[in-house]
């Protein structure tokens, strides 16, 4: 069983009003630019939406990780590409400068992207080393008192309109992780960053996403974030969070799938009678709400679990495995029951149609996260109830 406070209620209302206002009327539109959703971003600042998860000390709410996925939730409910582009700011672009920074980088840095001011992004991927984090090959050479930071990174969220970026690079030249560490990179202050090929997707196509190429990019001592070595270890620190923030993520997108598949279904007439009364289509939307009940249950109850400060690797990994993939499942039954208009752009279930492949490789792919689930295939009845 799933129980909010009233608190974390009044908040999802507030999140809620602002997505149907707001985000839901300019979706479309926004998809249809393939370009970052600049005011809606600034607006999410704003409303201190983007500091939710940091101490009030700078700008945040000290929010626990149930509201956060509420807000995850609710917007990507309005547009995956804006809850996409305000991920990567309020999590991974924006936490490793707040947990391995120091209090001046956190000023000039962190303060200004909670408020929106400035948009933030990580950088691991690169061109042959994705899952295989062990592959990266992007250097950082220590230099007196800088380091030299040279390579390409791709699929990097956020990375054309991008002000500042914490990459994961090598210290050293042997193959393997340990040597991996977290650098946080200015571009406007530090030559040699440059955009490389923007990457043209058919899903969240808003949140716009490319290559980040570092030539020689020099970088001072006090951006390196939490030393030279860990930085695998530092990334796996926050990769639960990441996988049930996803989890909510696909939870909001199936929700508006659904939502928008049974209001047609109740509307559209076929043999004298709405669609929604024959079998065939009852069942479809019988079994979405029911992989969506799952789905919903197992994110919040584990985001619980993360509150409670339980270890919850392998549930972060079900959660994300079981929600991407019904969100998937969900959207794609969506366009089924509007048959041919699924296809039609004045619907926006081709866009949850197109848009839930996005959540595939986020945080994991399936195919991954199985192997995540594997390791431990013990069946633990009370934290299964807990």
């Amino acid at each position: 069983m799933v129980r909010f406070t009233e608190t974390q209620e009044a908040f999802r209302r507030a999140v809620a009003r602002f997505v149907d206002a707001e985000v839901v009327p300019a979706a479309d539109a926004i998809d249809e630019s393939a370009a970052f959703p600049r005011k809606l971003f600034t607006r999410l600042g704003e409303l201190g939406y983007l500091a939710l998860r940091y101490p009030e000390a700078y700008g945040g709410a000290d929010a626990d990780a149930v509201t956060y996925c509420l807000f995850a939730e609710e917007l990507a409910r309005g547009s995956l590409s804006v809850a996409a582009a305000a991920a990567m700011q309020s999590l991974m672009g924006t936490y490793f400068i707040y947990k391995y920074g120091g209090e001046d980088l956190r000023r000039r840095y962190l303060v200004p992207a909670l408020r929106g001011e400035k948009v933030a992004t990580f950088a691991l991927t690169e061109p042959n080393a994705g899952s295989d984090v062990a592959g990266i090959t992007t250097r950082a050479e220590q230099r007196g008192d800088r380091w030299v930071l040279s390579g390409t990174k791709t699929w990097v969220t956020n990375a054309p309109v991008a002000d500042v970026l914490t990459v994961a690079a090598k210290t050293s030249a042997e193959r393997g992780m340990k040597s991996i560490a977290l650098f946080l990179v200015d571009r406007a202050t530090m030559r040699g960053v440059s955009l490389g090929k923007k990457i043209e997707k058919m899903a969240v196509r808003a949140s716009e996403t490319g290559e980040i190429v570092l030539d020689g990019v020099e970088v001072p001592a006090e951006h390196l974030l939490g030393g030279e070595t860990g930085g695998v270890e530092k990334i796996g620190g926050i990769l639960s969070e990441i996988r049930v923030m996803t989890a909510a993520l696909s939870v909001g997108l199936a929700r508006a799938a659904y939502d928008a598949a049974l209001k047609y279904a109740r509307e559209r007439q076929a043999f004298g009678k709405p669609i929604a009364e024959h079998q065939a289509i009852t069942f479809k939307l019988a079994d979405m709400l029911t992989s969506l009940h799952v789905a919903t249950v197992m994110t919040y109850q584990t985001a619980a679990a993360l509150d409670a400060g339980r270890a919850v690797t392998r549930e972060a990994a079900m959660a994300k495995y079981v929600a991407s993939e019904m969100a998937v499942k969900v959207t794609d039954e969506a366009a089924r029951i509007f048959a041919s208009y699924g296809l039609a752009s004045e619907y926006p279930v081709q866009r949850y149609f197109r848009d839930a492949r996005f959540l595939l490789p986020g945080g994991g792919t399936s195919e991954i996260l199985r192997v995540v689930i594997g390791r431990d295939l013990d069946w633990d009845r009370g934290q299964v109830l807990s």
